[in-house]
């Protein structure tokens, strides 16, 4: 894998840190409609998707211009900085990231020092500086990082590296498709998520509202507010002025018939790990559109890590047991289990769904 690199160009611009975003293009699909397209975005609670935001934690692993591999201690373990970005604020994500960190160190000679970053943003311009190696990212970030990180592989859960994002709606909203939000209050997931805001927003876009340069900026056909998918979810669900909610299906599908999926994807039930149990919680919720299956969240590798344990790491990665000790917690542990079960090999090119939403929002990737 190390040699797909030599040729990435290294940048070290620095990087805008705003959070203005956009992006869902390929995939959207509303209520007697065409499907649309999503994916769990990263870190996440369950699909590792979208980028909600999170308080600053330990900084990652240091590495001077890229040129290296990490810190080296006395003992000669090496440190490896590894960005964490959870899709809900109340996810401790170093605790649930703890089982892969465990199964690395165990591997090879090294320390994982996690970063919780507050925003797959601030991930991002980690990325630049050189503060860390790794990155659990959202699957815009390929698309997004002009060559300065490269896909190790895609994140799976129970064996499906797709997934999903849906916008439903209360029982009693009188909502019946897409176009009936005109002038109506949408809850989104931050900004930067995938599935909770980039692909929602183009379908509400393919379904004929006008969403000027959200979610960057303000939408002419609807007001946006933006969060994480469970409080969007919730502020639908108790705020009667909320029409609507964008997040990832891992948030609202449990909330949604099977039958509503049934008639509205051709996908959904085949490649979807929330099928399963969808319909199985209250309230209810409608399903007023769905997007086409998007690729799962990707970990990422800064592209100037030329460190000789670097090929070591990756291998480590995507040769870890499905299922196994490297994605489960030990008996007793009471926090978010981890929502992927396998990484298996990836690139860039697996992402290229991603970019082209983030082409039909025409997305600046500078604005990100």
């Amino acid at each position: 894998m190390a040699d797909k690199r030599a040729n990435w160009k290294e940048t070290r611009r620095k990087f805008i840190a705003t959070t203005g975003i956009a992006g869902t293009s390929l995939l959207a699909g509303c209520i007697g409609g065409d499907d649309g397209d999503d994916g769990e975005d990263g870190g996440d609670s369950s699909d590792g998707e979208d980028g909600g935001d999170s308080s600053d934690g330990e900084d990652g692993g240091d590495s001077s211009d890229g040129e290296d591999g990490g810190d080296t201690t006395e003992d000669t373990t090496t440190t490896i900085g590894f960005a964490l970005n959870p899709a809900e604020a109340n996810v401790e994500i170093e605790a649930q990231y703890q089982p892969l960190f465990d199964y690395l160190e165990s591997e090879l000679s090294i320390k994982v020092e996690p970063l919780r970053a507050a925003s797959y943003t601030a991930t991002t311009q980690e990325i630049r500086r050189g503060g860390v190696e790794l990155a659990d990212t959202s699957p815009f970030v390929p698309a997004a990082t002009d060559g300065i990180a490269d896909v190790v592989g895609i994140r799976e859960a129970y064996g499906s590296d797709k997934y999903f994002s849906i916008i439903t709606t209360t029982t009693d909203s009188g909502i019946e498709q897409l176009s009936d939000l005109e002038s109506e209050t949408i809850a989104f997931a931050a900004p930067t998520s995938t599935s909770g805001s980039l692909v929602p927003t183009l379908m509400l876009k393919n379904a004929g509202l006008e969403v000027g340069s959200a979610p960057q900026g303000d939408p002419p056909d609807f007001t946006a507010r933006y969060s994480d998918h469970t409080t969007a979810r919730k502020q639908m669900v108790n705020d009667p002025s909320i029409s609507a909610a964008a997040t990832g299906a891992f948030s609202a599908a449990p909330h949604v018939p099977q039958k509503q999926f049934d008639q509205m994807s051709d996908s959904f039930s085949d490649l979807s790990s929330e099928y399963e149990g969808a319909g199985e919680a209250d309230p209810q919720l409608n399903l007023l559109a769905v997007s086409n299956p998007l690729p799962r969240a990707p970990i990422m590798a800064r592209s100037d890590w030329n460190a000789d344990i670097r090929s070591d790491v990756e291998s480590a990665l995507i040769n870890a047991e499905p299922g196994g000790d490297a994605f489960t917690h030990e008996e007793g542990y009471e926090g978010e289990e981890l929502w992927f079960t396998n990484i298996k090999e990836g690139s860039e090119s697996d992402y290229e769904p991603i970019e082209k939403v983030l082409n039909q929002l025409e997305v600046e990737i500078g604005d990100l």
